[in-house]
């Protein structure tokens, strides 16, 4: 959704995505490489929907 009211919703999911992967770093289950978690949460939360929309958001 693009509603501005969504926003904390998706403001909340990235929140949660990243205290899941910082919790897999703690437990051993992820490398501890900011670089890749970085660009996992820039995929997850970004990056597949310009590549699905064919879109680029600076």
């Amino acid at each position: 959704s693009r509603s501005f009211l969504s926003y904390p919703r998706h403001e909340y999911f990235r929140r949660v995505l990243c205290n899941l992967l910082g919790n897999d770093v703690e437990n051993g289950e992820l490398p501890d490489d900011m670089e890749l978690l970085g660009n996992m949460v820039k995929d997850i939360c970004f990056r597949n929907a310009e590549a699905y929309f064919g879109i680029h958001v600076e």
